[in-house]
């Protein structure tokens, strides 16, 4: 970067910093929201205030972002696996090359944890991580909604929801169950339910995540002046962080037990009473 480049970058952002420092002067708002922070972190958790109809049922946001979330990755695979897979080449382009990237990443991490069996494993990860990401980023969007009481709020997360994140770790665990019994039979079964405790830890590791970051973000809100500057970045930089965090734990734990609950175990042999081995005398 030449000295002239720089200067101009300097000086852009010396002048969009006077101008926010002018909007403070102002608006002579002394930053913070009116609704008390328990109120909120109560809403995040359990969601009785700003609820959205949907079809004459009044449910969580979330479950709305979720929904769209899942048909936008639908429609999305249904486009690339009609219009760009076809044409895939043996000197890949950009997209070819993040593709290919995207699911090396998971189909490596599948092998690697689950040498045995790896095929469906690798695309339930796939699938699992790249819904907890774009998930997780879709409340960066800002797609508002109104709520039953007629206020206009943005969507969050679509995993924000405590459900969300309880149905996507009983579901892993009914992936890992599915390998043990794959991989052992009856034996895997047991092998599983040792480690009853596991859909629980990925409940409170994905929702305790997104709750730490509302809460962080909600507390730049209530102390610090500049609320209408450093949120937006702070809020940034902690959904794109959990985004990131969140899907690689889940795979990788996911992906890890999976292993070994579907790693062949050899059946011991019974030896039956009475029975002599023969000695090189008797031979």
């Amino acid at each position: 970067m030449d000295k002239k480049t720089r200067n101009k970058i300097i000086a852009v952002t010396v002048i969009v910093l006077a101008v926010l420092l002018v909007g403070i002067v102002l608006t002579g708002s002394s930053g913070g929201e009116e609704e008390e922070l328990s109120v909120v972190m109560r809403d995040g958790v359990l969601h009785e205030v700003n609820r959205v109809s949907l079809f004459g049922m009044d449910v969580n946001p979330s479950v709305i972002s979720g929904f769209l979330v899942t048909l936008v990755l639908l429609v999305i695979s249904a486009l690339l696996r009609i219009f760009v897979i076809p044409k895939f080449k043996l000197v890949p382009g950009r997209l070819q090359m993040l593709l290919e990237m995207a699911v090396n990443l998971f189909n490596g991490l599948a092998k690697t944890n689950s040498p045995h069996r790896n095929g469906f494993l690798g695309v339930y990860v796939f699938a699992a991580g790249t819904y907890i990401f774009c998930g997780t980023i879709f409340e960066l969007l800002g797609v508002q909604v109104f709520t039953t009481d007629g206020n206009a709020i943005s969507l969050p997360a679509a995993s924000a929801d405590i459900n969300a994140a309880i149905a996507l770790g009983v579901l892993s665990y009914l992936v890992i169950l599915s390998g043990g019994i794959a991989g052992n039979g009856v034996k895997g079964i047991g092998l599983t339910l040792k480690e009853f405790s596991l859909p629980i830890s990925m409940t409170f590791r994905l929702f305790g995540a997104l709750l730490s970051g509302l809460l962080v973000t909600e507390l730049v809100y209530y102390s610090i002046t500049l609320s209408f500057v450093l949120p937006v970045i702070v809020a940034i930089m902690f959904t794109l962080l959990h985004a990131l965090i969140q899907a690689y734990v889940l795979t990788m734990l996911t992906a890890t037990y999976y292993g070994e609950v579907s790693e062949p175990h050899p059946k011991k042999q019974k030896v039956r009473k009475g029975a002599q081995t023969a000695s090189p005398e008797n031979a």
